[in-house]
């Protein structure tokens, strides 16, 4: 089976350390900033960053809508930090013209865990990964507080400030954490995502 293409979500934030975890993972990995770049992908991480920015570049480089149908679709798109926010129902503590592609019926704080002072690293165990809880960093995190009756609770912080809230879940194809599992070296939530890809096309 020929490795599935993933595009990164490049319009602001961790873009480069995505498209690395990607390809050590298995993928074909690929910037997405046009409607035809996305057109060309499998599935979609939107990387960490700043949630207000990336909401304004969506609508800038008109790929909202595009974006939007794929995920009605069934494109698998996994978001991190920021592309948590931008993949939730509700987001508490967000500018008023902040808009998401309300994917996955959940309800965020943004920067739940604090400013940048606060940024702090924990173990969290997620559901379906072996091998030991996954090595999670926190920047500017936010952090989920409500979820719908299809949202499966994926992970919870296990130690630290924030012991047992929720920063990693899963709606269908859409899978989002709070932490950036790019900036560790350890690619199982990657390679994770690569397989959700895999089974859906």
């Amino acid at each position: 089976m020929p490795a599935p293409v993933i595009g990164v979500l490049a319009l602001q934030g961790d873009v480069r350390e995505h498209l690395t975890a990607l390809t050590g993972a298995g993928a074909q990995a690929r910037p997405v900033r046009r409607s035809a770049e996305l057109d060309a992908v499998d599935g979609l991480i939107i990387p960490g960053g700043e949630s207000t920015t990336i909401s304004k570049l969506v609508d800038i480089f008109e790929l909202r809508g595009p974006i939007d149908k794929r995920i009605s679709a069934g494109m698998p798109v996994y978001g991190s930090c920021a592309g948590m926010i931008m993949l939730a129902a509700e987001v508490l503590d967000g500018r008023p013209d902040q808009r998401g592609f309300d994917g996955i019926a959940m309800t965020v704080r943004r920067n739940a865990f604090g400013r940048q002072v606060d940024s702090f690293e924990a173990p969290v165990q997620i559901t379906g990964i072996d091998g030991g809880p996954l090595h999670a960093v926190f920047i500017r995190a936010p952090w989920v507080e409500r979820v719908g009756a299809d949202v499966e609770i994926l992970g919870t912080v296990a130690e630290g400030p924030a012991t047992g809230r929720v920063v990693a879940v899963r709606q269908g194809n859409l899978l989002a954490t709070s932490f950036h599992p790019e900036l560790t070296g350890d690619l199982r939530l990657h390679a994770h995502f690569v397989d959700m890809v895999r089974t859906a096309t």
